[in-house]
């Protein structure tokens, strides 16, 4: 026999009557970041986030309090907690997007004070549901929507590193990557490929500075370039970003030259490249 969420909100001494399910999933930000990425990473700005509103959805959200999932990064729809709602009304001053480049501007959207809620704090991060087929309906009066618990989990746990060979991003994305993750590469010195999807070329480089992998890749999401003769006489590209090699705790800069020169040499990089040294 399933479990359903209403079982476990009135069990809570909550009234199904008095909540909306809120589901976020916006994909429009494709340089910024998720819904998931934002509550995962910086939670005052995931609260902005879910605060603005369109006057579309006024109605619908004037609620008592709001039970919030988000769609993390395995598609699943993850409870984030409950919260006492009290709409204040419209936008008082411009905004900026906490999930996107981009303004809200003052009157633009609706706004509502949220407080998160001591009942259900155990069940965050832990607990998922299935949405069921109205994945669209990202607003729902959960008495008359019931939802199958599908999971509940030991703690919240993100993904594990999936191993220096099986590395492979793109620069726009580096900044939605797990802290765990950008740990092991701030930690991790060696030699890295470049990709241009434009072009399909590619560039052999080496990470031997201060954190590693990810410091030398943030020369690229700064300046374009890098640094590098060849990348700068051409236009900006989201390079798509793989290890090929990874440096021992004690080498030293010549021996990680070493190893960038003879990856160059493979893959012939300077002839059919963008290396020019």
């Amino acid at each position: 026999m399933p479990i359903m969420l209403n079982t476990i909100l009135r069990e809570a001494g909550l009234d199904p009557k008095d909540i909306r399910l809120i589901r976020h999933k916006d994909n429009r930000a494709k340089k910024g970041r998720s819904p998931y990425e934002l509550w995962r990473d910086d939670r005052p700005k995931f609260e902005l986030y879910q605060s603005t509103q369109s006057f579309g959805n006024r109605k619908k959200l004037t609620a008592p309090f709001w039970a919030v999932f988000v769609v993390n990064h395995e598609e699943k729809t993850m409870f984030t907690g409950l919260y006492s709602v009290k709409y204040r009304g419209l936008l008082e001053q411009d905004l900026p997007m906490p999930h996107d480049d981009g303004i809200e501007k003052a009157g633009s959207c609706d706004v509502f004070d949220l407080t998160l809620q001591d009942k259900l704090t155990d069940l965050i991060g832990r607990l998922f549901i299935d949405w069921g087929p109205g994945a669209l309906a990202w607003i729902q009066y959960a008495e008359r929507n019931e939802k199958t618990i599908t999971e509940l989990r030991h703690s919240f746990t993100e993904p594990e590193f999936p191993g220096f060979m099986n590395f492979i991003e793109p620069l726009s994305q580096l900044k939605k990557l797990p802290a765990s993750w950008i740990s092991v590469l701030k930690n991790s010195r060696g030699i890295y490929l470049l990709t241009c999807p434009k072009t399909k070329e590619q560039y052999v480089g080496s990470a031997s500075g201060k954190d590693g992998f990810w410091g030398r890749w943030q020369d690229y999401i700064q300046t374009g370039d890098g640094g590098n003769v060849a990348l700068k006489n051409r236009d900006t590209s989201d390079y798509q970003v793989s290890i090929l090699e990874v440096a021992g705790t004690s080498a030293n800069i010549e021996e990680i030259l070493g190893m960038e020169y003879r990856w160059k040499k493979k893959l012939q990089s300077r002839e059919m490249g963008l290396n020019r040294n």
